[in-house]
């Protein structure tokens, strides 16, 4: 548990950091015969704070929580 929890922080911190997830989505927009004309485009999706907020917080539980004995 506290290794999901460590990549919960990890993974609010990045969030806070860059505040979005951009990728480059390819476009054909012209085929004549073997002729292919292509255009990249770049996407974003946003992460809103309160997500980066919950995934420490909630990694921070992760790592804080006492094992259980049995």
């Amino acid at each position: 548990m506290r290794a999901i929890g460590l990549v919960l922080v990890i993974l609010g911190i990045l969030a806070f950091v860059y505040g979005d997830i951009t990728y480059t989505k390819q476009n054909e927009v012209l085929e004549i015969g073997s002729l292919h004309a292509t255009v990249d485009e770049k996407k974003h999706i946003p992460l809103p704070p309160i997500a980066g907020g919950a995934a420490i917080l909630a990694g921070m539980l992760l790592v804080a929580r006492r094992p259980r004995t049995a």
